[in-house]
C-alpha cells in the first residue's frame, strides 16, 4: 500500500505520509534516520550499537522507488531505501 500524499517539513523535523486508508502518520527525522534500513545500519543494530544520530539531523530530500523512498539526511547518509510497509509499520 502507497501513501496518496508525501510531505516534509524541515523545520518540525517531520514526514508526512497520508495512507489511502485515511490515516496521517508523522514520523521523526531523527528516528527515521536510527531505523535506516541499510545494510551498514542494520549490522549496527544487530551488534547492539545503534548507529550515533545527531539530534538536529533532517531529512533533505525525499526520492520516491516505487517500492519505498530513499530519504537523504543532512549528515550525508542516503544509502537506506524505506519500503512502504517498514514506514507504515514506525511509530505504531
Amino acid at each position: 500500500m502507497n501513501p496518496l500524499a508525501i510531505g516534509n517539513s524541515r523545520s518540525k523535523q517531520q514526514l508526512r505520509l497520508n495512507w489511502p486508508d485515511g490515516r496521517e502518520q508523522l514520523l521523526d527525522h531523527v528516528e527515521l534516520r536510527r531505523q535506516c534500513p541499510c545494510s551498514q545500519c542494520r549490522a549496527f543494530r544487530l551488534r547492539g550499537t545503534p548507529p550515533m544520530v545527531d539530534g538536529r539531523v533532517q531529512v533533505i530530500e525525499v526520492n520516491s522507488q516505487g517500492y519505498g523512498l530513499q530519504l537523504v539526511f543532512s549528515d550525508g547518509h542516503e544509502r537506506g531505501i524505506y519500503p512502504w510497509a517498514l514506514l507504515a509499520g514506525l511509530g505504531r
